[in-house]
């Protein structure tokens, strides 16, 4: 049982971490999918994310979720039960996250027990939802801070390479 949980907390962080370094932080700096899909406020989340089949949507979804399949690949073999544990975990969370737009709030216990845990809430995420430059790291509130500063070393990556066309 320790094998499970210790898989799940591993296939969550390496996920959580590849998810927000390689994908969410590059597409919010050089792409444009996830910030028309995801955050433009033009977007209600119970349409957009839930009932709409709409591809571009399903298709951020996917990508945004590739490292933690790539991670339950890795991990199948010491322990299948720990990889549908965190793929599970992942997938709620997923929906947590998203249910202050429904009027949520976390209670007082669970909030305090997120923070112990660096567990991002709800609340937390919706942050990054009005403000898109705050609040990275998907599952975990500790990669914030490493997320800022490769947030704006890409934002510099990104004028240097438009002044080196010109």
């Amino acid at each position: 049982m320790i094998e499970a949980i210790v898989v799940a907390w591993l296939l969550l962080f390496f996920g959580d971490f590849l998810s927000t370094f390689v994908y969410h932080i590059p597409e919010h700096v050089f792409g444009s999918l996830h910030l028309r899909t995801h955050h433009s406020w033009k977007k209600d989340f119970r349409h957009y994310a839930i009932l709409t089949l709409n591809f571009q949507v399903l298709l951020d979804g996917i990508l945004g979720a590739l490292p933690y399949i790539i991670m339950a690949f890795i991990f199948w073999s010491f322990s299948p039960i720990g990889v549908i544990l965190g793929l599970l975990l992942g997938q709620f969370h997923v929906w947590w996250r998203h249910v202050s737009v429904l009027g949520w709030q976390t209670p007082k216990i669970i909030h305090v027990m997120c923070q112990f845990l660096f567990i991002t809430t709800p609340e937390r995420h919706w942050l990054h939802h009005n403000k898109t430059n705050l609040g990275f790291g998907d599952i975990f509130t500790f990669f914030e801070q490493p997320a800022q500063v490769w947030l704006r070393w890409l934002r510099l990556l990104r004028v240097r390479l438009r002044y080196s066309r010109i």
